[in-house]
């Protein structure tokens, strides 16, 4: 990969810096405004990302009319708007005041599977608040490992890194996971990992995913096999009534042995749960991708 020019990443970082100092400060319903019309313009900077999330759901979701399907792409451009203010106000965020933004719903789920001392893996996706979650939940419970890919530019990776771990979390680089991992496991401490991206076919396998295989990587579920670490879905989704996040976690789920069965059941439950909650997930995202040999691309 050809090295970025550092002018470039010296002013995506002042962007950045800009973009967040402005956000936290802000007061929050203002900071809101602000953050949609960031989400706004990248929209209509970026093109490509409407494009490939129209393509998206027009084959999770035939039956829906072309405004129905154009609203919930506005829902995903809004919720990374309420991503970039809760993101932006992570160090003035504190336990005595995360309950303004976030609370539980099934932590006993969590709680019961740490009981069994072999570590927790908090399997999650790019849907709601996955920032806030492993955030809040270091705060109100305990601090936990988060499997991260270290971004393109590195003077904003090492300024996302600092505010993520400002609430105790620790960063694990996906690219020198496993030994981590199985360390953190050992030490039954809790892994969440996003495992809702496409793969390439040489490191996955194919699920059903709304109706279309997907290329899922079945590390996440290996990792359970070795370890004997329970498997507890979570996501921070956000309700509009109580206008703050509900960080929800779900029955563990139980294991066969069948990396191609026990990895598909984990995409069918993350597929129920985004179609209660289709506006919060990141149709942008190219998650059809791979394809199986000799089946013709989709983007």
């Amino acid at each position: 990969m050809r090295e970025r020019p550092w002018l470039r990443n010296l002013a995506e970082y002042a962007v950045a810096r800009v973009l967040l100092a402005t956000l936290q400060y802000l007061p929050r319903c203002v900071a809101t405004q602000a953050a949609c019309t960031t989400a706004y313009l990248l929209d209509v900077a970026v093109p490509r990302l409407r494009q490939v999330a129209q393509k998206n759901l027009l084959f999770a979701f035939p039956s829906l009319d072309a405004d129905t399907r154009s609203r919930m792409i506005d829902g995903v451009f809004e919720s990374i708007a309420r991503l970039l203010v809760t993101f932006a106000r992570f160090p003035v965020l504190t336990a005595s005041n995360i309950g303004e933004w976030i609370e539980y719903e099934g932590l006993e789920h969590y709680l019961r599977a740490k009981e069994k001392g072999r570590g927790v893996l908090v399997a999650t996706a790019h849907l709601g608040n996955w920032e806030l979650s492993a955030f809040a939940h270091a705060l109100l419970t305990e601090p936990m490992n988060v499997i991260v890919r270290p971004l393109d530019n590195p003077l904003i990776d090492r300024l996302v890194e600092e505010r993520r771990t400002l609430s105790g979390n620790r960063l694990i680089d996906k690219r020198d996971a496993a030994r981590r991992v199985l360390k953190a496991l050992r030490n039954n401490e809790a892994v969440g990992i996003l495992i809702d991206q496409n793969t390439s076919a040489s490191e996955g396998i194919f699920v059903e995913f709304f109706g279309k295989l997907a290329c899922a990587n079945p590390a996440f579920v290996k990792l359970a096999y070795h370890s004997g670490a329970p498997i507890i879905p979570g996501f921070a989704l956000w309700n509009r009534s109580r206008k703050k996040y509900i960080l929800r976690f779900y029955p563990e789920i139980p294991l066969t042995g069948d990396i191609a069965n026990d990895t598909q059941r984990i995409h069918s439950l993350f597929e129920e749960i985004i179609r209660a909650h289709p506006d919060q997930w990141m149709w942008i995202h190219r998650r059809w991708k791979t394809r199986p040999e000799g089946e013709e691309l989709l983007y």
